[in-house]
């Protein structure tokens, strides 16, 4: 195993972290096979991984147990945990407090390493964080010692990352999205930058965007055979990380003891600055190669909102092209059902063309809208 820095403190990550989000079920996704869930974290620890990445909310609530069991007989002390703050279930202060207790007591731990408000959104930071003024009981909690270190995992854009980044002088890591097709997403790698040169450690999530960069359309994984016959899609994905010296560490949510095996074998070849200018030469083909398979030019400039129907058409536009460009539907109609309110929905546009006249690329948006929204909302192709 490699070993890294971790922002300011005095402490180095494993290069791999496990990512306890993903593990092996069988009959429903809250319903973990825990014996083997058990023994492929303490394959991951034993094979050198020292950070344990779990929530809340994964798997139902059951991920934090299981992590819990996985670390006795002498785990936890081999390791740093980390798990997150529900802050969208949060109605009043004190509801920081008693989430917190019951997570200790879910993971049988006195203290938690690293404690983040999860998934923050610009919204969430103004009208939940700030507002239930959250971090004066995360700093109550620093103080008494339930928790070491204080962070945030983060889903939105850009402006919004340098604004929680800026609005709090005491953040010690920070957790995005990233990989090598977000870069110009979310954070992307000018907020990984930021954040880094701020002193913070950053953790990386969906390093292979949720398995999809780990399984590309045929067309795009033939670039990656032809420069390298015997090198996996996700050893490409996670090696074009690793090689940035502003990323802590990268999670990895397994599911199999295979994919253990795989990236722990990944982690030991990994290295900062070590990725070739041939080797990202092969990335930037496989980038284009994605990007040419979206269906609508969007930028994702934002010029077109507000819309006076409120319809957040950025929005609706990536998810359709996510659709199209890694070849799964299935996820982007979730994401629009769940994430995307019914009034921003894409059926909202009347069509009144105002969005067009600021759009630079002339994109028709309003003969697009009902096309989206029935490959979205109704299932349909497009």
């Amino acid at each position: 195993m490699q070993y890294r820095k971790f922002g300011k403190l005095d402490w180095q990550v494993s290069a791999l972290g496990f990512g306890a989000m993903r593990l092996p079920t069988k009959g429903g996704h809250n319903r973990i096979v825990e014996e083997e869930a058990i023994a492929m974290i303490r394959r991951a620890i034993d094979g050198g991984v020292n950070y344990i990445d779990t929530a809340w909310n994964y798997h139902g609530g059951k991920s934090e147990v299981v992590v819990g069991k996985a670390l006795q007989d002498g785990y936890r002390a081999r390791v740093k945990v980390a798990t997150k703050a529900p802050i969208r279930l949060y109605k009043k202060q004190d509801d920081f407090d008693s989430h917190l207790d019951e997570q200790l007591q879910r993971l049988q731990l006195d203290y938690i390493d690293f404690y983040l408000l999860h998934g923050i959104n610009q919204d969430q930071w103004e009208n939940i964080a700030l507002k239930l003024d959250l971090l004066s009981r995360a700093e109550a909690a620093l103080a008494d010692g339930r928790i070491k270190h204080l962070g945030f995992s983060f889903h939105d854009r850009l402006p919004a990352f340098k604004q929680i980044l800026n609005d709090y002088d005491k953040w010690d890591f920070c957790q995005i999205q990233y990989n090598y097709m977000d870069i110009e997403n979310q954070a992307g790698t000018e907020g990984l930058k930021y954040a880094a040169g701020k002193g913070l450690a950053v953790v990386i999530m969906e390093p292979l965007l949720g398995g999809k960069l780990a399984n590309p359309p045929q067309e795009i994984a033939a670039v990656m055979r032809e420069a390298a016959p015997n090198r996996t899609p996700a050893d490409w994905a996670l090696q074009w990380l690793w090689s940035q010296p502003e990323v802590s560490v990268v999670l990895s949510g397994m599911s199999t003891m295979q994919k253990v095996e795989e990236n722990l074998a990944s982690a030991a070849r990994s290295g900062i600055n070590s990725f070739t200018q041939e080797e990202q030469a092969v990335i930037d083909e496989v980038r284009r190669r994605y990007l040419a398979k979206t269906l609508i030019p969007c930028t994702g400039c934002a010029y077109c909102i507000p819309c006076p129907q409120n319809v957040a058409i950025p929005n609706c536009f990536k998810l359709c092209n996510d659709g199209y460009m890694y070849d799964d539907l299935d996820q982007p109609r979730f994401q629009y059902k769940i994430f995307i309110k019914e009034d921003a929905r894409a059926n909202n546009c009347i069509q009144c063309r105002a969005c067009e006249e600021k759009c630079p690329q002339k994109i028709p948006i309003s003969e697009l809208m009902p096309k989206v929204h029935s490959v979205l909302g109704e299932g349909k192709h497009y």
